[in-house]
Order: C-alpha cells, then sequence, then structure tokens
C-alpha cells in the first residue's frame, strides 16, 4: 500500500515575496537576421556578439530557432583563448540578470563544426593565431541566465575544447542546455579568480563529448562537466543534470578547493567513445569524480545522484586530502568500483604528495549515508591501505565505512528489490540515446528527468526504510536507501500532478497543502516560466494564496523553487 508522507509542518504553508524585479529592454536574434539591423522580432539580430554589445542588466535575448553556423572567433584577451561567441556584458545581480533564452517552442543550435581552432600547442604565445584553446561560447561575466539550446561538434587540434567555458565569472545560470560531440569537455568552469562561482547547472545535458588528438592523450580531458580551481566565492551546484558517454569523467572537480553540490544527476557509460562501442586510450571512465582537493578546503555534496555502467568507479574522490558527504546515492554496474574513497596527504606546497594512501578520519573523513551500492564492489571504504615507501609494503588500517549504507546493512540486493534494471542505456550501442526513451532520452516538456522505473525501488523492496533521517522529505517510517525515495517525486523538476496544486476549468489555483514541500524551512526562490528570477520566499504558516495574489495584482504563472523541488503556481 502505498505509504502517506510524515508531515512536519502540519499547517498550510505560505510565502512573502520581495525583491521582484522589473523587465528591461527585449531582443531578438535569428539565422536570418543581420547585425545590422534593429534586433526587433521583425528585424533580429543575427549573433550574440552583437547582443553582448547592448545588453544591460533586466534585458531579454530571445534566440530563435535553427541551426546557427560559428565560422568566426572573436579574442579573449584575458585567457588568451579564441571564442565563436564572447559574452562579457554581465548583469547586477541574482534579481537584475541579463536573459539569453530560446524562443518559446523553438530549438537554437549553436553548431562549431567550421569554428577556426587556434594552433597553439601547450602554451599560448599570446597571440590570436597562437591561443592554446577555442570554444564555441565563452562566458567571462556575471549574472546570466541562458536557457534551452544545444552546442555541439566542437574541434580541436592540439588542446581540447569545451562546448561551454566559463571563466572567472559570477553566478552563472545555465538551463536546459545540451552539450554534446565536443572535441573537449561539455561545460568546463575555471573559477580560479577571486569571488567568482556560484553557478547553477539546471537540467542540463553532456554527452558524447572526445577529445582524440589532445597532446595529453587520446580521450584525457572530455568530461561532461568540469569545475576547477576555485579557492573562494559562491557553491556552485548541479541538479538534474546529466553525463554519459565522455571520454574522461562525467563529472570532475579536480584542484577545487572550494564546495560544490551535486544533486539529483546522473552518470553513465562514461570512460567510452563512439556511443558506446569503444573506449579511448587514456579516457578514465569515472561517474563522479569529486576530488582532489589538496588544502582541506574542497568537502563537496553529492545526493540523490545515479552512477552506472561507467568504465571506472561510479563515485570516486581521487586522492583527496577531506572527506566529501555522500547521501542517498546509487551505484550500479561500474567497471571498476561502486565506491571509490581514496585519500592522500600533501606537503605544504599543495604540489607534492607525501604519502601514497593515507585514511582519513575524524572531521575530515567521507560522510556516506544512505546509499546503494549494487553490486557491493567497494574501494577504501573500512578498509584503507597506506603504502610504506621505505619497505615496500602495504600496511592495511581501519577508516570510516559510513551508515545505514547498504553495505553496512549487509543487503544482498536482487533485481527483485528494484522496479526495472532494463534501460537502453545498458543495452543499446552505436546509437545517440538521446533521441532513445529512457534515463537519458527525451526530457520532460519541463526540461525535467524521464520518469522511468530503472533502479527505482519496487513496493517490498529490502532497501525501503533502511536509511537514516537527514532532513530531507521521505515516505514511510524512515528514508530508503539510494537515489529514488519510494513513494516520492524525483524529477528536478516536479509535474505539476504531484507538486500540490489542483486544476479545475482549465485554471490552476494554489492548493491548500503544500505536501512537495514537507519538513521545508529557509527561503524559496520564484521565477517565471522563462526562469527569470522574481524574488524569494521566506515559508511562514499564513495563507499562500493570499499572499500570492497581494505580491501579483496581474494573474498569472509561477515557478517557485525550495530545495529540489519546483512547483508551478497560476493566480487567478
Amino acid at each position: 500500500m502505498r505509504k502517506k508522507f510524515m508531515v512536519a509542518l502540519g499547517a498550510v504553508l505560505s510565502v512573502a515575496l520581495s525583491a521582484t524585479q522589473s523587465f528591461g529592454a527585449v531582443y531578438y536574434v535569428a539565422t536570418d537576421g543581420s547585425d545590422s539591423a534593429a534586433g526587433t522580432k521583425d528585424k533580429p539580430f543575427a549573433t550574440l556578439n552583437k547582443a553582448n554589445t547592448v545588453v544591460h542588466a533586466g534585458d531579454t535575448v530571445w534566440i530563435r530557432g535553427g541551426i546557427y553556423d560559428l565560422h568566426d572567433t572573436v579574442f579573449y584577451e584575458r585567457y588568451k583563448m579564441t571564442a565563436g561567441i564572447l559574452l562579457t556584458a554581465s548583469g547586477e545581480s541574482d534579481d537584475n540578470r541579463i536573459h539569453y533564452l530560446a524562443y518559446p517552442g523553438e530549438r537554437p543550435i549553436f553548431d562549431a563544426t567550421n569554428l577556426p581552432v587556434a594552433a597553439g600547442e601547450e602554451h599560448s604565445d599570446g597571440t590570436p593565431e597562437g591561443a592554446m584553446y577555442t570554444s564555441p561560447i565563452v562566458i567571462a561575466a556575471k549574472y546570466l541566465h541562458l536557457k534551452g539550446f544545444d552546442v555541439r561538434n566542437t574541434p580541436m587540434i592540439h588542446n581540447s575544447n569545451s562546448g561551454i567555458f566559463i571563466y572567472a565569472s559570477k553566478h552563472i545560470f545555465l538551463e536546459q542546455i545540451d552539450s554534446h560531440h565536443n572535441a573537449g569537455p561539455g561545460f568546463f568552469a575555471h573559477d580560479g579568480a577571486s569571488g567568482g562561482g556560484g553557478h547553477l547547472f539546471l537540467n542540463c545535458d553532456a554527452h558524447d563529448n572526445y577529445d582524440p588528438t589532445d597532446w595529453q592523450g587520446d580521450g584525457e580531458n572530455a568530461d561532461g562537466f568540469g569545475v576547477h580551481y576555485q579557492y573562494d566565492g559562491d557553491t556552485t551546484k548541479f541538479i538534474g543534470c546529466r553525463a554519459w558517454w565522455n571520454s574522461d569523467d562525467g563529472y570532475d572537480v579536480l584542484a577545487q578547493e572550494f564546495p560544490v553540490v551535486v544533486e539529483n544527476s546522473y552518470a553513465m557509460g562514461n570512460g567510452y567513445i563512439h556511443y558506446g562501442t569503444s573506449k579511448p586510450p587514456n579516457g578514465n571512465g569515472n561517474g563522479f569524480k569529486m576530488g582532489y582537493s589538496r588544502n582541506d578546503k574542497g568537502r563537496h555534496i553529492i545526493r540523490n545522484c545515479v552512477a552506472w555502467n561507467n568504465v571506472a568507479t561510479g563515485f570516486y574522490s581521487n586522492y583527496t586530502t577531506i572527506g566529501s558527504t555522500w547521501i542517498n546515492n546509487t551505484s550500479y554496474k561500474n567497471g571498476d568500483r561502486s565506491f571509490g574513497m581514496p585519500s592522500t596527504i600533501y606537503a605544504d606546497d599543495e604540489r607534492t604528495r607525501i604519502a601514497e594512501v593515507v585514511p582519513l578520519t575524524g572531521d575530515k573523513a567521507h560522510v556516506l549515508k544512505n546509499n546503494i551500492a549494487f553490486p557491493n564492489k567497494l574501494s577504501q571504504i573500512g578498509t584503507c591501505w597506506e603504502k610504506i615507501s621505505s619497505q615496500n609494503i602495504d600496511h592495511y588500517v581501519d577508516c570510516p565505512a559510513g551508515e545505514n549504507n547498504s553495505w553496512n546493512l549487509n543487503l544482498d540486493l536482487t533485481e527483485d528489490d528494484f522496479v526495472s534494471l532494463d534501460d537502453p542505456s545498458m543495452t543499446v550501442t552505436g546509437k545517440d540515446l538521446s533521441t532513445i526513451p529512457g534515463m537519458l532520452g527525451p526530457r520532460n516538456a519541463d526540461g525535467s528527468l524521464p520518469n522511468v522505473g530503472f533502479l527505482k525501488l519496487k513496493e517490498g523492496s529490502r532497501a525501503i526504510d533502511k536509511g537514516e533521517d537527514l532532513g530531507f522529505p521521505f515516505v514511510g517510517k524512515a528514508p530508503d536507501l539510494g537515489a529514488f525515495e519510494y513513494g516520492l517525486s524525483s524529477s528536478s523538476v516536479a509535474p505539476s500532478s504531484s507538486a500540490g496544486v489542483s486544476s479545475s476549468s482549465g485554471t490552476t489555483s494554489i492548493a491548500t497543502r503544500l505536501d512537495s514541500f514537507v519538513n521545508a524551512s529557509g527561503l524559496a526562490t520564484v521565477f517565471d516560466l522563462q526562469g527569470r528570477y522574481l524574488g524569494t520566499l521566506q515559508l511562514e504558516r499564513n495563507a499562500l494564496e493570499s499572499a500570492f495574489r497581494a505580491k501579483f495584482k496581474t494573474p498569472g504563472a509561477y515557478l517557485v523553487r525550495l530545495g529540489r523541488t519546483f512547483q508551478r503556481v497560476n493566480v487567478n
């Protein structure tokens, strides 16, 4: 029998809206436009480079559908690289961004097949001709929102080139963007400058990226998502993202000395190329590579994520000096390990490793709770080993094994514990998985993840109610193990049918009980249906419907986000 929510906030929730924004100018870009035109709907610009020269905080650029052939570059002096599109104009704050949005119902595609690639090798000589890197889209700005388009087919000569490269930027919001078939990472955030970061990747995909001729090795650097080199600033988050069939890793935060959060995201088949038919010689093939940190500051959070069928390890810490927090994740049939938590120690110069492998203990230890490893193939969990070089032997020591995980509970999970272990990603190769219904197939219309039974717990599963209550919504007596709570929506953007709204006569009104916000506290955020930030919501115990109507005099539709849950609200 389907269980009921345990409601901590038994009363009706309400919200008080603050800091709404007024919108600025509107421009249009189209494949048949002209940069000498006015940028209106009837006379659109041809390029985002032109739009970048005229926009200011609060402005919106609507990008019409079609294929944009990127065949010219501009030189980005600060990083000595070239770009097909260089976005440098900034917004002023999270509630006063510049918006680059796909026109409703249309899909722009930025194709870099004909993009001239810089011929520089290991180091740039400071000239456009000698630049190391080229990317279709380079972002060097603050407070931008990009939504609803593809970036594909970035070429390379000596160096892997990212589909989207973010450099020394702050609070870039990327939503429903698909970066694929690039000769380098799908997305790369380089936040080495002070005070940056704080990016949000919402419902983005990175797949089939492969860098065959990189000077560091065949397949060495084409991750799906990369975040690197940050020492301070704000936390970057990934929510509802997917990475598959990238030649290196799905998610990589190597040398990231500042926390990153990954929630409700997938990694499959990384370390494979050509639609899963072969492996490059230098690709690593980890799903979530969440390390290393050398200065004990890169403690990341990985929650409600799924890694399966990767060449190497599903969830991997990569010889870090500080543990991360791994909560309610599911690892299935990865080629090497389900969870690999190796750690080490570096000298003060943060470059020299002074021990091969050492266990993390105390405040530095990994936190692993409510995870599923199926089958239970683990590494550096429960028993760690340290290399004693002087004696050329391995010294084995006890180290933290986590709590309330499938391996602590000795659960010998089988196929009978899951709704399904069958998905095209487990069997289909040689084809584009993004077109085949399944975990990696077409997203829902609102950008949320497909709702399929793969790796979800079924009624009677031994993993149900076996977890520890960590303050997140759950169904039943206790949280379940793994990424999918039985009976609770796991979508990154919950559809209205499960978000506590009701419909009547073609209109939607606010429900008096918001079951999707069970155990909620703190600030929520409000967006319009184009994803533009409208303000914050403080949960209280008053009237939700009257609060919205008092703030928004004109009827309209809004998206309310709290944690990983989105709810659409229509004010009549």
